[in-house]
């Protein structure tokens, strides 16, 4: 029986043809039979795709062959098969969507100006030898926050990524810019980018997580300083690093410890909220408050 995976990996590196590259992976893709997204602009590559375990073996050996993805760092989870609808390879201005592709600078080593990358025991020795001096910046959305993030965290109050810059933008997080701030996300790409506007903004020390929050929780689990589930973009929803975790989550109708999102009722809406199961027929019948508020 065929061992299904997914793959997560990023590469900031100049790509003189972008149009060229999605359709490569396009037709690599479905050669082996694998679903997901894939990103593609003049900075690099973002994927996540599922399939099995040897024809993503495949796929990556033949996607290292471009120049500059030569040393991606692919993480590994489990899979079930279903994990993406379909395929889907696009370009676009940006690998992660802050608005601000104007002030990204690429080079063969990757993005210019980012903050320093740490591996996992890295970041303990630090909050180790700096203490409550090391600030915890969250990189996501701040829904994905609700059912795990690193304790005491900086989790700022933005609904897409679009809004980090008016975010780093309004001075509220001016009192950190001489500490060292620690910077991270889902697999780190979108650290990669947000670092960079954080130097460019005077924050002194920054500082972002070698692979994310997958390589961290995967060196230590629910040992370490990262606390409960870990929210990802597919059927899955969330992760556990072990048997241990307890999810920060709290169902919004009726208070019970979970990590279980739900989608708003209304079609156009994509918020989605902490759910518990037992509520879940309710909450997919019921708009989340934004909608209400509209609708009142």
């Amino acid at each position: 029986m065929a061992v299904h995976k997914i793959v997560l990996f990023y590469a900031f590196t100049p790509v003189a043809d972008p149009l060229a590259v999605k359709l490569w992976q396009t037709a690599l893709a479905q050669q082996w039979d694998l679903t997901g997204r894939v990103i593609i602009s003049e900075h690099g590559i973002n994927a996540t795709l599922g399939g099995t375990v040897e024809n993503l073996k495949r796929y990556v050996r033949t996607t290292r062959q471009y120049p500059g993805f030569a040393d991606m760092d692919v993480k590994w989870s489990q899979g079930t098969g279903t994990d993406f609808p379909r395929l889907s390879v696009k370009v676009r201005p940006e690998l992660v969507s802050f608005g601000a592709p104007h002030e990204l600078a690429v080079d063969e080593s990757g993005v210019v100006g980012g903050g320093v990358h740490l591996s996992p025991q890295e970041v303990d020795d630090l909050v180790a030898a700096r203490g409550d001096d090391v600030v915890f910046f969250d990189g996501r959305n701040a829904f994905e926050a609700e059912i795990g993030k690193f304790k005491g965290a900086v989790v700022p109050d933005v609904r897409t990524t679009h809004d980090f810059v008016a975010e780093l933008d309004s001075g509220k997080y001016d009192d950190l810019k001489g500490r060292p701030v620690v910077t991270y996300c889902t697999g780190g790409v979108r650290c990669e980018v947000l670092s960079a506007l954080m130097t460019s903004r005077g924050f002194g020390e920054v500082y972002q997580i070698d692979g994310g929050i997958v390589r961290y929780g995967e060196t230590f689990g629910s040992k370490g300083l990262w606390e409960g589930s870990l929210y990802v973009f597919d059927q899955r929803m969330h992760i556990d690093f072990d048997d241990e975790t307890r999810s920060l989550g709290r169902c919004t109708l009726c208070g019970e410890t979970t990590s279980n999102y739900e989608n708003c009722a209304a079609p156009s809406c994509t918020t989605l909220e902490v759910v518990c199961p037992a509520c879940a027929p309710t909450a997919t019948a019921r708009e989340c408050a934004a909608c209400q508020s509209v609708d009142a």
